[in-house]
């Protein structure tokens, strides 16, 4: 595809011709070509980019080695454009682009690697001063140190998203903005960068009591132009000038000079605003590091300085629970202590002006424990070590708790680390035994070790609650179910000493994440939500519902009454927060777990029990108990709905509802509700159990119209199945009147049936054999089946007599008479014309008789 066919609008500043500027003509008004089908055969880029792929692939091998794959980032497929001297867009090839940090550039850069054989195709610095652009949701667009305009075209638009991302958290901008910087302000800054005037140049007078204010002049007034704070940065860097001005320091504090200690704090400060990498190595480094912390004591703003270097060198101790044998890894961690107590502590928080300032600081400690984390999980000998000794009984308290300190450190530092790496690592830890070391450290009565193991804990659900049911369903298998994770972790939660349960609180909140059907996995060949449910509620939920069983024992309740009880355990605050943690996490169950949870409430009778507290005096209390209920009724069981009603399970939410009185609070407003949701959903069965039991009770309250409205629906569910009745009664007394009308009516034709037939016999004299076959045919009688369907009405096949006879005159007189053959029908049917054409073959006529 030709390149210059589809132009793409890369800015709207007006047209090229209207502009002079180089940067404006070469980046936002050119011919970007379409893109291309993606080849696996990049293009050669040019001649400048070729001789820089070796050595940038060597810095970038000794960059990886450095900060390990959790600094690589996450790779995207990109395209690279190089805007040409002919204004036109080459094409430099494809391959993965990520954002790295780089120790030959000092700072995050974007570099594309091929995708073909792995070397390197850009790496370009991302700067505080350049302007990036995004377009189009797939393109970005800058350009580098030499104005050379560069581009990267995405293939998926959530791949651009995110390393645009990366560049606005570097710069300390918006990620909403498509445009990092203000081109104006860009612009103006490169024109004045282009004038020779004397007075941009920057110029640090020497290292002198005298020329401090002027010093703290200088660095303070670079802040805004990133340019001049790259230049002064440089002139800090090569004139070895943080040291002298260090130096300077011991000088002032010997001296007592107050003043000058107070610009030197403006310069430090001024310096780590500077937001350089190579200055913080300078800065932190051992033999400046407590100057450093030594001039920021002396703040203007305080009237006294404040003593941290006191507070590093005396009250900060490091401690080595195993012997770390690296000297790299220990200056490593001192170095990172004290730069995040530096950001952290001393350096006051940055206005939104000020955002972007400390971005490089925050970046060099994330970096440092990246490498912290990297570096113990590589040694064979350290970790191993700390957890065989927290797996032994026999380890010394103090010593444990200095383990558990040093274990919770290092999974908050993991919190750092890419997914990829993070997995690797916790797979290490369960590998090594982290877990059976938590459940030992969980059952001390230190309260620290305890705190610490839980604070692991955590880590460990929030990075992958399968590993925990998987290791505690592994477990069951081997031990027995007191000595199980999942109830050492309840021990905990019932056992709280703490008031206000923070403890037992935060484990509730663990336990539920492990009970949360939603994160958990279902495979063909394996479902982990039926096995581990089973194995919970076979083996856990006994001992966590263990203190409501305990307090509503039956020797405390009387069967008939649940209402009569001492309450005065239920009026302590501690036993009222821990049965509310119990009554949350049933709730939770009873949402999430609906088939194992109904059976264990009507196995156990749980929700007689549940309601038993709310003679408490703590609301909170009482409405968990409500809200309990209420999502059971929620679930229209009608197995919960018979339950209720069986065990007249209203009556002491009705009874805390009248005691509540007039009052509107929430306790008014749960039961309404509950109420009010069973009208709208109309409930038959609890309508009616509620009028029928309650209503003369509830009757009263007119301020809702919730007990009136049930009333309503009692009614006419009422009228409704008295309507069914009578209809079903119609329906049944038709059916059975129609049968028996019908056998009487069969009844009748039979008895008809045989007075005729002896009244013929006494009229009409035998007339020979002959006569006889013949009346024999031609009387026909069809009578209705005795055995038919007693549902259905009665079925005639044939309704009527038919027979042929002579009168008695005529044949006295031998006379015949024109009807002598009739036939005659007792009840007429509907199919009797049917079966009169079946029987149209008529019998052999009998002659008539003359005279």
């Amino acid at each position: 595809m030709d390149s210059g066919e589809n132009p793409v609008d890369l800015g709207t500043l007006g047209s090229p011709e209207d502009s002079t500027d180089p940067f404006l003509s070469s980046i936002f008004y050119c011919d970007f070509p379409d893109l291309p089908p993606w080849s696996l055969q990049p293009p050669r880029p040019p001649a400048q980019f070729q001789r820089r792929q070796l050595l940038l692939s060597e810095d970038m091998r000794a960059a990886q080695a450095r900060v390990g794959c959790a600094t690589a980032g996450r790779r995207h497929l990109v395209k690279v454009y190089y805007l040409n001297e002919e204004q036109k867009w080459d094409d430099l090839g494809m391959g993965h682009v990520s954002s790295t940090y780089v120790d030959r550039l000092q700072g995050m850069a974007l570099l594309v690697q091929s995708e073909c054989d792995g070397s390197v195709i850009l790496e370009s610095k991302i700067n505080q001063d350049t302007s990036y652009q995004k377009q189009q949701g797939t393109l970005i667009i800058w350009s580098d140190a030499e104005d050379h305009g560069l581009a990267l075209s995405f293939q998926e638009a959530t791949s651009c998203c995110e390393i645009w991302e990366d560049i606005c958290r570097i710069q300390g901008k918006d990620p909403c903005d498509e445009i990092t910087r203000d081109l104006l302000e860009q612009l103006e800054e490169q024109r004045f960068d282009q004038i020779p005037e004397p007075g941009i140049m920057i110029e640090l007078p020497t290292c002198e009591p005298s020329k401090l204010q002027q010093i703290a002049d200088i660095v303070t007034s670079v802040l805004p132009s990133p340019i001049s704070k790259e230049r002064l940065a440089l002139i800090l860097q090569n004139e070895n000038y943080i040291r002298q001005l260090l130096q300077l320091f011991r000088v002032c504090e010997d001296l007592n000079d107050v003043e000058g200690l107070r610009h030197l704090h403006e310069i430090i400060k001024g310096i780590l605003y500077l937001n350089k990498l190579s200055l913080f190595e300078i800065l932190f480094s051992d033999e400046c590091i407590m100057d450093v912390v030594g001039c920021l004591e002396y703040d203007p703003a305080l009237d006294q300085p404040q003593k941290h270097r006191e507070f590093l060198t005396h009250n900060a101790k490091f401690k080595e629970v195993v012997p770390i044998t690296d000297c790299e890894l220990r200056q490593k961690i001192h170095q990172t202590y004290r730069a995040q107590y530096i950001y952290d502590i001393l350096l006051p928080a940055p206005s939104i002006f000020e955002e972007s300032f400390l971005s490089t600081l925050s970046t060099f400690i994330f970096f440092n424990k990246v490498e912290i984390v990297n570096m113990l999980q590589e040694d064979e000998n350290f970790l191993p070590e700390v957890f065989a000794q927290l797996s032994d009984n026999s380890t010394d308290d103090n010593k444990r708790r200095e383990l558990m300190f040093f274990c919770k450190e290092f999974c908050s530092f993991s919190q750092t680390l890419q997914p990829q790496n993070k997995d690797a690592l916790f797979q290490t830890l369960t590998k090594l035994g982290i877990l059976p070391a938590l459940k030992i450290a969980m059952q001390r009565n230190d309260l620290q070790v305890r705190s610490a193991a839980t604070d692991i804990f955590t880590y460990l659900v929030e990075y992958s609650p399968s590993m925990i049911r998987a290791f505690v369903m592994e477990e069951a298998q081997q031990l027995e179910s007191g000595d199980l994770l999942i109830n050492v972790v309840i021990e905990q939660i019932v056992g709280d000493a703490d008031p206000e349960l923070g403890g037992a609180l935060h484990l509730a909140e663990l336990l539920r994440s492990l009970l949360d059907p939603d994160n958990m996995s279902l495979a063909p060949n394996k479902c982990e939500r039926s096995e581990f449910l089973n194995f919970f509620y076979k083996h856990c939920m006994h001992n966590f519902i263990a203190p409501l069983l305990t307090i509503t024992a039956e020797d405390k309740c009387e069967s008939d009454d649940i209402l009569k009880f001492d309450k005065n355990c239920l009026n302590n605050y501690q036993t009222a927060q821990l049965l509310t943690l119990i009554l949350e996490l049933l709730t939770f169950c009873v949402q999430h777990h609906t088939y194992y949870i109904k059976n264990y409430i009507l196995s156990k009778d749980l929700l007689r029990r549940v309601l038993i507290v709310m003679k408490s005096k703590h609301t909170f209390l009482t409405l968990c108990a409500i809200r309990l209920m209420r999502r059971m009724i929620g679930l229209k069981d009608e197995l919960f709905n018979r339950y209720i009603i069986k065990g007249n399970l209203f009556e002491p939410v009705v009874n805390a509802f009248l005691s509540n009185g007039t009052r509107y609070n929430m306790l008014n407003s749960a039961v309404i509700e509950m109420f009010e949701y069973i009208r709208v959903e109309n409930i038959k069965s609890l309508v009616a159990h509620i009028i029928e039991k309650f209503y003369e009770t509830l009757e009263s309250i007119q301020y809702v119209q919730t007990f009136k409205g049930l009333k309503i629906k009692y009614e006419q569910e009422k009228d409704r199945q008295s309507q069914i009745r009578n209809n079903l009664h119609n329906i049944l007394y038709n059916k059975i009147f129609r049968r028996s009308a019908a056998k009487v009516l069969v009844k009748k034709e039979e008895k008809h049936f045989g007075e005729n037939a002896e009244d013929d016999k006494a009229a009409v004299s035998p007339l020979g054999s002959d006569f006889q076959e013949c009346y024999d045919k031609c009387i026909a009688v069809t009578t209705p089946e005795e055995n038919e369907d007693t549902t259905g009405l009665p079925k005639r096949t044939s309704g009527g007599l038919k027979y042929t006879t002579p009168f008695a005159a005529g044949a006295g007189n031998g006379t015949g008479n024109p009807h002598c053959n009739r036939a005659v029908a007792l009840v007429d049917y509907p199919d009797d014309e049917d079966e009169e054409k079946e029987e149209e073959t008529p019998p052999r006529k009998k002659p008539h008789i003359s005279s």
